[in-house]
């Protein structure tokens, strides 16, 4: 323990006494003993800040090491003064070696001129981010994003630039996995909505059966009877190259009644025509329905296409319901199929919804409203609850017990309204009890537009 001066006086009072001035020596001795003691109290203090000044720079140094970005420091000319150690393994060389190089010399010929733009901003005090390519020890070029930033000192002169990269040969290979995976997530979502369009059209096969039995059969009978008339025509026809007796002629055409069945051909060959026709047609929107291409835009009559969608579900559904369906005529210009489908899939959504009532019913209306076509159904099932409304169009959401639903009904139906056909679609709880969807298709968008 170092002692003061003072102490060291009052040791050897006769010696301060024989100079005749105590007093004063007194004095001096105390002020010297003050600065000693602040002498003191500073070298401790500049003790604690080397101490302070060691371990930030440690925990500089530190980080420096731990950064996977490259960070070089250099002048306003370019020469490197400090750099990291992802600087060193980048370029193949030690720190040491790096510093007083010129930047230019780290970085492929291609890239001098971005490198250079690049410095130039940072000298006027702007940060701009490019992709270069720079060159080891060995030769070997590697793709950098850069981002070069100024530096000032504590006064905020300017006295340098900061170069900070970040090798994007890991980030590349991780961007194309990612993108490789959204491309299968796209496809597997395809899938999954072409398998719920398949299950509805599953749903219709019982209704279709139905639609085509009728024209079939009456083309069917048409075909039997022309083919039974054809062999009463050719037996009149091979006895009138026989015969020339003209009352023989007249008992015999009379006998096999040409006469009504010269009258009856035209009828049942319009027939069969028209039963063609109807096939023709209904295979026409079955085709439409089920294929996985985008058709073009059509004008159509919306009322007809409800009402042929409403009548293919009930046909095929096991649970009957009494349907209403009221409205007017409304010819939109949009995509027949896609509107075709969502009707038939909210259709079966409200004949599932109603599957344990006793009293089922379905009102359907077609109706104008501004520039938009409308059409509501609403069912008087137990309607939606107040957390499931917000989750009704979500994909792969449903209330079905498990192997009843995929939960893609809802979800393919919103996309064809709002993405394919430029419309909307709302759910909500209907006043007189049940839900009401409501589709909305624009009046006035042409074939660009509603696509």
């Amino acid at each position: 323990m170092p002692t003061s001066l003072s102490q060291q006086v009052a040791t050897d009072p006769n010696q301060m006494m024989g100079q005749g001035n105590e007093g004063m020596w007194i004095e001096v001795i105390q002020k010297m003993d003050d600065v000693y003691a602040d002498l003191l109290h500073y070298q401790v203090e500049l003790e604690e800040k080397n101490v302070a000044l060691e371990e930030a720079q440690q925990f500089i140094r530190g980080v420096l090491a731990s950064m996977t970005d490259v960070l070089v420091v250099c002048d306003l000319s370019g020469f490197i003064q400090q750099s990291n150690k992802a600087s060193s393994e980048l370029f193949g060389r030690n720190e040491s070696s790096l510093v007083g190089t010129s930047i230019s010399n780290l970085f492929d010929e291609s890239s001098q001129s971005t490198l250079a733009t690049c410095l130039d901003k940072a000298r006027l005090g702007m940060s701009e981010e490019h992709e270069v390519l720079v060159v080891d020890e060995q030769g070997h070029v590697s793709p950098l994003v850069i981002r070069c930033s100024p530096q000032f000192d504590h006064e905020g002169a300017l006295i340098g630039m900061v170069l900070i990269g970040r090798p994007i040969g890991e980030l590349r290979l991780a961007y194309n996995e990612l993108n490789q995976t959204h491309v299968e997530l796209q496809k597997a979502q395809n899938q999954l909505v072409q398998s719920e369009k398949m299950a509805s059209l599953g749903r219709l096969v019982a209704g279709v059966a139905h639609e085509l039995n009728n024209p079939i059969s009456f083309v069917h009978s048409n075909m039997f009877a022309i083919k039974k008339y054809g062999y009463r025509l050719r037996e009149y026809i091979d006895e009138l190259h026989k015969k020339t007796d003209h009352e023989d002629c007249e008992a015999m055409r009379e006998n096999l009644k040409i006469d009504r069945i010269l009258d009856d051909i035209p009828s049942l060959v319009d027939g069969g025509l028209e039963g063609t026709m109807r096939v023709s047609s209904i295979v026409q929107d079955l085709r439409r329905y089920s294929t996985s291409h985008r058709e073009q835009t059509s004008e159509f009559n919306l009322l007809e296409i409800v009402q042929n969608a409403a009548k293919w579900v009930t046909k095929a559904s096991r649970i009957q319901a009494k349907l209403s369906i009221e409205g007017e005529e409304i010819i939109v210009r949009s995509y027949e199929g896609f509107v075709h489908q969502v009707v038939v899939n909210l259709i079966q959504n409200s004949l599932d919804a109603m599957e344990r009532e006793r009293e089922r019913k379905i009102d359907v209306r077609c109706f104008k409203q501004g520039n938009h076509a409308k059409i509501t159904i609403h069912d008087y099932g137990g309607g939606i609850s107040d957390e499931h409304l917000l989750q009704i169009f979500d994909p792969f959401f449903t209330t079905k017990e498990i192997g009843k639903g995929t939960g893609l009904g809802l979800y393919v139906s919103y996309g064809l309204i709002v993405e394919q056909c430029g419309g909307t679609m709302t759910a909500e709880n209907h006043p007189d009890g049940g839900a009401m969807f409501t589709v909305s298709l624009p009046l006035d968008e042409g074939e660009e537009s509603a696509s």
